[in-house]
């Protein structure tokens, strides 16, 4: 009889495994928005999406490409898997952008954001350092209803798009508001 409640026990021990791995995700994810720093961003026009791949709209942002003049502490001497710690400043027309990178740790520092990249390989150039950078948040998809895509693509491409995100204390990010001209157009809601 012990035998027959082995795989029992098992299927509730995977169960309940997998059910507090969902919930981690997802308080994950809440807890930036709930707790992080906003930080709106101006987008920039992309080439359009495929279409076999669904309802989403490609974004691309200015703090995106970050200018190697901008990038303290020097770049690797070798090939590594990097991340590189971004400062966001909030600018007179209210967007925020990039006035210090880091592939090493960033201070905080009153008004301003870091934000941490996506993880990447960095291929040094043997001669000099690349004129700028670019680097990816996490935030470079939005799923919308089905049909609703090509809205948010037409004003990204005319740049009245915008996109507030949410910064957590360690640099992760997440979509919280798009915009059009403004006017709010999609919320992210908690759960």
């Amino acid at each position: 009889m012990d035998n027959n409640r082995r795989p029992l026990i098992a299927a509730i021990v995977v169960a309940l495994l997998q059910t507090a791995f969902l919930g981690y995700m997802i308080e994950s994810r809440a807890s930036i928005l709930r707790n992080g720093v906003d930080v709106v961003l101006k987008t920039v026009p992309v080439d359009p999406r495929d279409l076999l791949r669904g309802d989403y709209v490609i974004l691309a942002y200015d703090i995106s490409s970050i200018p190697a003049e901008k990038i303290t502490g020097g770049f690797p001497k070798e090939a590594i898997d990097a991340q590189i710690s971004v400062r966001l400043e909030k600018q007179p027309d209210g967007f925020w952008d990039v006035s210090e990178a880091s592939f090493g740790q960033l201070a905080p520092k009153d008004g301003t954001v870091v934000a941490r990249s996506a993880p990447f390989y960095f291929y040094p150039t043997p001669d000099s350092p690349p004129p700028s950078l670019n680097v990816e948040y996490g935030i470079e998809r939005y799923y919308v209803p089905e049909g609703e895509g090509r809205v948010l693509e037409e004003a990204r491409n005319a740049s009245a798009l915008a996109v507030t995100a949410s910064a957590s204390d360690d640099g992760r990010m997440q979509i919280r508001l798009i915009s059009i001209d403004g006017k709010p157009l999609y919320e992210e809601p908690l759960y």
